[in-house]
């Protein structure tokens, strides 16, 4: 069974594709996207397999 890590990240509207490229390149993977407290505010969910 794999092990997985997962961060949850704010985006920033204006920079969305620049965060989730950077979090890709780390290799993270993106589970979902939801809005987040405020009306202009997204939360991105990651994963990743966890490192021994």
């Amino acid at each position: 069974m794999s092990a997985w890590e997962y961060a949850t990240v704010p985006l920033l509207v204006h920079a969305t594709k620049q965060i989730l490229d950077t979090w890709g390149a780390d290799g993270w993977e993106l589970v979902t996207v939801i809005p987040g407290p405020g009306p202009d505010q997204l939360v991105a969910y990651f994963k990743r397999p966890r490192q021994a």
